[in-house]
């Protein structure tokens, strides 16, 4: 029998859903490992998928799950490929002085889950960057889950390849100088659908 390689359709789960052993369920349930491993909210790599899901739920996009290392992490129902890039002051690890804000922008060979194929072209594969920066300074009270606690700066690709060529990265101050959007998270979804409109092929 010809083994079966093709992507796996991934489905939503509840994380209701037990581990099993001996094909008997054990009690330990989904759930566990999501609190276990996605509890702090400040770590890098959590922050980051955390503002990923903020701005699909701000945009309304109809995502089931999320793809992981894909080109671009979203596409908008009209096309618009979106890349988000997240910082944030503080850390949960104690800090001698808070961080600073810098993000990760070269160009890339896009890799697309879907056919597991790398683009021929080097380039930054999104059209929009939409930068998420928890905005907070104060661990005494800092919460991810607090909107009001972030902000959003949404720019154009084309300015990034104008202005910054190949450059791989970008702080905060460098941001600013490219006059970027300022958006807040109810902002972000009428930011975006401006720049739809703007950006629409000619008929």
């Amino acid at each position: 029998m010809t083994e079966n390689l093709d992507a796996i359709k991934i489905q939503r789960k509840t994380g209701q859903e037990n581990f099993t052993f001996g094909d008997s369920p054990v009690n330990i349930k989904l759930i566990d490992f999501w609190q276990w491993s996605q509890a702090d909210l400040l770590s890098n790599a959590a922050r980051g998928v955390l503002a990923e899901f903020i701005v699909a739920s701000a945009l309304e996009l109809d995502m089931d799950v999320r793809t992981e290392w894909d080109a671009y992490d979203f596409k908008t129902k009209k096309g618009l490929k979106i890349e988000i890039k997240s910082a944030a002051y503080l850390q949960s690890w104690k800090q001698e002085k808070l961080s600073a804000i810098k993000f990760r922008i070269p160009p890339t060979k896009g890799w697309y889950a879907d056919t597991n194929k790398f683009s021929k072209e080097i380039k930054r594969q999104a059209d929009i960057y939409i930068f998420c920066i928890l905005d907070h300074k104060d661990k005494r009270t800092v919460d991810p889950l607090n909107l009001d606690q972030w902000k959003f700066y949404l720019l154009e690709t084309s300015k990034l390849d104008e202005k910054l060529k190949n450059q791989k990265t970008l702080t905060l101050s460098g941001l600013l100088k490219l006059n970027p959007l300022a958006c807040t998270f109810l902002e972000i979804k009428p930011a975006v659908e401006k720049f739809e409109m703007m950006n629409q092929p000619d008929k």
